[in-house]
Parts: C-alpha cells; structure tokens; sequence
C-alpha cells in the first residue's frame, strides 16, 4: 500500500433503503497476492439509510464505529508498510497459518514441510516469534526427530537438506513480502547434500518388467511409461487426456506443466507408449494411481521379475538418462526388442 496517501470512508446506496460503507483508496494500492491495483474495499457493513426509530439509530452509530476502526487500521497498515515498520498487531498473528497458506500455493514437498515446522512448533507460534535461533532448532528438529510423513523412517540426510533448502525458500517469499522484518537467511548456513550413487534399471531389467505379471495393471502401465518418457510420479498421476497433442505429421507429444518445477514440458510419444497409456477418454490418464502402489506391490512386482536392485518409481525415469538417448529413440529401441 505504500503508494497510498489517503484512506477516505464512504457510502453508496443499496437495495431496501440500506447503505454500505466502503474504503476510499487514493492512489489506488497494487494488491500484494493478486497484483491487481485496488482503489475501493466493500467493508461489508451496511447502515439505515433513514433510521425510523432509536433502535435503527443506535444501530447506525454503532456500524460507523466499526467502519472507522477498520479505516484507521487499514491507513496505519499504510503507515507501516511505507516507513517499514512492524506494529504489534502483526507481531501477533500467527506465522503458521500464513506458513500453511503460502505453502498451498507450492508443491507437496511444501505441505511436508509445513507441516514438520507446526509439529516443530507444537501447532502455532506468532511473527514475533520467528528469528533466527527458532529456524536453528528447527534444522536440528529435521535432523534429529522429524519423521517421514509417507513411510514413518527417519528423514535421510538428503532430504533434510531438500527440506531445508524449502523453508529457507518460504523464508525469502516471507521476507519480501515485508511479513517478517529481517532476512533471517543472512544468518542461517546451508545443510549439504550428500553425494548418493542411485541404482536404475538397464534395458533388459525393463523387458523383464514388461513380461512379468503385476497385482496392479495400472500401476505397471504407470513404471513402464515413467520408464520410457522420463516423467516423475507426480506428473504421470496429474497426466489428463487433454495434455496429448498431436504434431503436424501426425505424430502425438505430451504437453504439461510439471507439478514439482511448473515449467512446460514437451515430451514425444510413440504409438506403443500411447497403448500403455490404455483407452483414450476424459480426465486423468491413470485412473486410481496411488502413490502407496509404489511401495509394497511395486517391490513384489520387481522381484517378481528378479530384479534385486533397490528401485523407487523415482528411479524408473532415470532409465533416459543413463542411456543418453533421445526419448523417442528410446521408445523405438525398446519395443522393437520387446517385439523380437
């Protein structure tokens, strides 16, 4: 709101000989979420517009004063965001439930983590709260007690750091949007990855996948195609029909946006991939795709095909890479084989 000068409480007419109050902003102020610029705010409190008796006066006084209340403390919000100052009010509120709001707006990864900083915090803790030795603990809580939401084990290291790396992000986001008044990060150190050799699968580890009966038939069609196409889960479970496109000669391609980096992706298909994907209709590709399907029946289903390697569904799409193959060459490659 910096821009604004003047918070003004007006009036304007309404149906069955009512009034509603609304604020007056000039300049208008560009609205922090929305980026929309805003010069009238509806206050949703309406008054008489010719008060009959005592009681509808009384009434009339009593909804200006809370009209009023609101328009002073919409100006002195003004007053704190121009000068950058941090009144009590906002010292107050609840940093969880600004948290859990802005982590909404990110990827599940952002929802485990706020998460793991309410149970860090026993439910709640205000903005006043939040500094730098708080954030301290809770790296200690990461590596320390916190759980995985999904199997119960303890966080590996790895993933306390991808966590870490998250809140700190959700930190510089609070920061510039003048929620807290110092950038805490300035004072936090990095926790560092370690380097972790992954197994993934060869070609012939697919075949036998490929030939090697599963509990599940929609969870086999979802490994293959990760395997073949690169995609991670959580974009082969948000996959719609009407992300297949086809290309001038006739030929289909994936058209997405991936869930965990929000960036377009275009991803050929061949025809075979197309059938694992089963009979076109409406909505979600797989249908019933859960994410405990990739534990217990997946493990069965790869050893099953003698496969004794530890593979997550992560690891499926690995298989692009280490061959260093364009996708499409990929998918020719392999049910050419699989047709042998």
């Amino acid at each position: 709101m910096q821009n604004c000068k003047k918070v003004t409480l007006r009036l304007r007419r309404c149906k069955h000989g009512m009034l509603s109050y609304y604020l007056d902003y000039y300049p208008a102020y560009r609205d922090k979420e929305t980026m929309k610029s805003i010069r009238r705010e509806s206050l949703g409190i309406y008054i008489y517009e010719n008060p009959k008796n005592s009681r509808e006066l009384s009434f009339n006084k009593c909804m200006k004063e809370k009209a009023e209340i609101i328009r002073c403390r919409r100006f002195e919000e003004i007053i704190n965001e121009r000068y950058s100052l941090y009144d009590k009010q906002k010292l107050n509120d609840s940093f969880v439930k600004y948290y859990e709001k802005e982590s909404a707006k990110h990827n599940q990864k952002w929802i485990y983590v706020y998460k793991h900083f309410k149970n860090y915090v026993n439910g709640d803790c205000t903005f006043g709260e939040v500094n730098a030795e708080l954030c301290r603990g809770f790296a200690e809580y990461l590596q320390e007690s916190a759980n995985s939401m999904r199997t119960g084990e303890k966080l590996s290291n790895n993933s306390v750091a991808g966590y870490w790396s998250t809140f700190r992000a959700f930190l510089r986001i609070a920061y510039r949007n003048k929620m807290i008044s110092e950038n805490i990060n300035d004072f936090l150190e990095r926790i560092e990855y370690e380097t972790t050799v992954k197994d993934s699968l060869t070609l012939q580890e697919i075949y036998s996948l490929f030939n090697t009966d599963c509990k599940i038939d929609v969870l086999k069609r979802a490994c293959l195609f990760s395997c073949l196409t690169g995609l991670r889960f959580s974009d082969v479970k948000a996959l719609t029909w009407d992300m297949v496109k086809s290309f001038a000669d006739g030929s289909k391609y994936l058209d997405f946006l991936a869930v965990k980096t929000t960036r377009q992706n275009i991803v050929p298909i061949n025809d075979d991939v197309l059938n694992l994907m089963g009979k076109r209709s409406s909505g979600k590709v797989f249908k019933g795709l859960l994410y405990y399907m990739t534990q217990k029946t997946m493990q069965e289903w790869l050893r099953a095909a003698k496969i004794q390697k530890h593979i997550t569904f992560h690891s499926l799409r690995h298989i692009i890479y280490s061959y260093s193959l364009r996708i499409r060459n990929l998918q020719d490659l392999f049910f050419r084989q699989v047709m042998v």
